[in-house]
């Protein structure tokens, strides 16, 4: 099938093949990925944009031996396909098959997990103390890239990698779509120079023999850094680097493998921090349409379903947003998410009321506080799962403060296919204990348009938790406020058994009772609980006196959840009806679609069915 690859099991088979045969394993790869993810779905031009980086460094470095890091799982498809996962990729993101993120459990080759952004050089800095402790002699490279720079963590690892001055090598994978004019002749003379074993030898012995000579050292080697520094930063965008403490090299062309080569060869030999910088294009084996990078980010495939006549919940954020700021001023802050968070009918509307601060959650949180204590009014657009990074923020920089600002949290509840990093499952636990946080979760598009309204119009701390999933649409859409704390009935019935629940747990809900109904005779109370925090207690008074039995249903984590929230309730007020709680219990979900999720966490139409049945002691 593939010119290269069918022969290609390990990276101890890459060490044996040509230049020549090198570069047409780059196009197998590229082929393989190409055709597995236009048919099953998941991230496509950045690990395109990855491939002769990964095949370089697999062939220079003794992995697993020496230890690969990657940053931002999704690079690294063409890794996992070169260490012993090539048949296993054809099931990547599907249930039960490979992840589409980094997983020690899965590969020996993956020696640190990765699906949030700016990991790498921290993993890499601790890999690296753990080998000097051990005095083994084996190289560390973590490779950060995707806008992972922007994150803060990498600064903090980078900031300790050159204090301590150990060997680790970091390479950042700047894939932008051309590659910068210093990356000419003169760049890659320049880099031939630095990585030289001669120069860098000369170099060392110069540095040693002005050691040797008192008066005149401290002089020389100010001279010669001083000399060195100046011409980096003059022709290279390195001196940041170099003043933190590691050695600048590059910018290389990330699609040289030849020279990627001869590159990490000569900085295997350098027993120091070295930062390299590779340019490498996304756009590049991109094999369908307009070679857009950021439109081919990512492909759903071929089964994939489309909703007609209906918007998803990301989209309705960004044509929400445009509508109320017609009558409301705000401003509007992401990280690095823009398009993922359905902002882009906003920023092109409003392009002086947004901003984008780079993969930097708790930057984006702080800046927005920032904003808030100056008076004006934040939306926070970002994912749950990476919400848990800016929880210190949330709480120290808005609730402490009592500052407004509105944090829309996309991708609440599980994600499907991107698996245990990305299913955004924690956000009730680690938000609920924050005093004066509002916690939020929308029945539809409607509701989910009000709640939004009622944040900015009144100025609150209020958090709006949503899924990955389609809604309806209306163009015409009356703004309404909502009370706060205010729950609805979905159906009331003189039942015993009431049911509450939010999100996409009502539709789930709804369907559960029309089967009891059908199939049992059984009739049950459904409560939109849209306000988990706080919640209804003047509705709850009223639905304890009326029913026996509460089941609370959650799209998240059971411990500190929803549900222990009414327990808590009932704890507090002496309540002795019986409470079942259905959710998430003390495990990270895997990856699938989300039906099979569901049945796994017990939060599919039959689960819910069953612990119905059983509380009306029907068989």
């Amino acid at each position: 099938m593939f010119k290269v690859l069918d022969k290609i099991n390990n990276p101890n088979d890459i060490k044996k093949l040509s230049i020549n045969e090198l570069k047409l394993l780059s196009g197998d790869v590229s082929s393989y990925i190409h055709d597995i993810v236009t048919d099953k779905g998941g991230h496509y031009s950045s690990p395109l944009g990855a491939v002769d980086l990964t095949i370089a460094l697999h062939y220079v470095y003794n992995t697993p031996i020496d230890k690969l890091i990657w940053d931002v799982g999704h690079q690294a498809y063409a890794h996992k396909i070169l260490t012993d996962r090539k048949k296993e990729f054809k099931s990547i993101r599907q249930y039960d098959g490979i992840s589409g993120f980094l997983k020690i459990d899965e590969s020996k080759y993956d020696s640190f997990g990765a699906g949030h952004a700016s990991t790498s050089i921290s993993a890499g800095l601790g890999f690296a103390h753990s080998r000097d402790k051990d005095n083994k002699n084996h190289q560390v490279v973590s490779v950060i890239g995707d806008g992972a720079m922007t994150g803060g963590l990498a600064y903090e690892g980078l900031n300790n990698l050159g204090f301590h001055k150990t060997q680790l090598t970091v390479v950042l994978n700047d894939n932008s779509y051309s590659i910068s004019e210093s990356v000419g002749a003169l760049s890659k003379y320049l880099t031939r120079i630095v990585t030289n074993p001669t120069y860098n030898k000369l170099r060392k012995d110069i540095w040693n023999l002005t050691d040797k000579i008192p008066t005149i050292s401290s002089p020389i080697k100010k001279i010669i850094k001083k000399t060195e520094g100046s011409l980096k930063a003059y022709l290279t965008p390195g001196i940041l680097f170099e003043e933190l403490g590691l050695r600048y090299i590059g910018p290389i062309d990330g699609h040289d493998i030849e020279n990627m080569i001869k590159v990490f060869e000569s900085i295997k030999k350098m027993n120091t921090p070295v930062l390299l910088h590779v340019h490498t294009n996304k756009s590049k084996g991109i094999n369908i349409g307009d070679k857009d990078a950021i439109k081919y980010y990512s492909l759903s495939g071929k089964n994939s379903t489309i909703v007609k006549d209906k918007i998803t919940y990301s989209k309705l954020l960004g044509k929400g947003l445009s509508m109320i700021g017609e009558d409301f001023s705000f401003e509007c802050v992401t990280a690095a998410m823009g398009i993922g968070t359905g902002l882009e009918e906003y920023y092109k509307k409003y392009k002086d009321r947004y901003i984008d601060v780079g993969i930097a959650e708790e930057h984006a949180l702080t800046y927005a506080a920032g904003l808030s204590a100056d008076g004006k009014m934040p939306v926070i657009a970002i994912y749950s799962t990476f919400m848990q990074r800016a929880y210190d923020c949330v709480l120290h920089d808005f609730a402490l403060q009592n500052l407004p600002g509105l944090i829309c949290m996309d991708r609440a509840g599980l994600v499907g296919n991107d698996g245990p990093t990305h299913h955004g499952v924690f956000d009730i636990n680690f938000l609920s204990s924050i005093p004066g946080l509002i916690l939020t979760a929308p029945k539809n598009g409607s509701e989910f348009l009000n709640l939004i309204y009622t944040a900015i119009k009144n100025r609150l701390l209020l958090s709006i938790r949503y899924p990955k999933d389609y809604t309806e649409i209306n163009d015409n859409h009356n703004f309404e406020e909502l009370q706060i704390g205010s729950w609805d009935y979905i159906q009331k019935n003189d039942s015993k058994i009431c049911i509450l629940t939010f999100g996409r747990m009502i539709d789930h809900s709804v369907q559960a009772s029309k089967k009891l109904t059908r199939d049992f005779n059984i009739e049950i109370t459904i409560i939109n609980c849209r306000f988990i925090k706080p919640i209804d207690e003047n509705m709850l008074k009223k639905l304890v006196n009326n029913h026996d039995t509460f089941i609370t249903i959650e799209e998240g984590m059971l411990r500190g959840g929803f549900g222990s929230s009414i327990l808590e309730y009932f704890s507090k007020n002496n309540i002795s009806n019986t409470l079942k709680m259905i959710g998430i219990d003390d495990n990270f979900s895997k990856h699938g679609s989300n039906s099979e999720l569901f049945k796994d966490e017990g939060l599919d139409v039959d689960s819910i069915v069953n612990v119905i049945k059983e509380s009306a002691n029907v068989k």
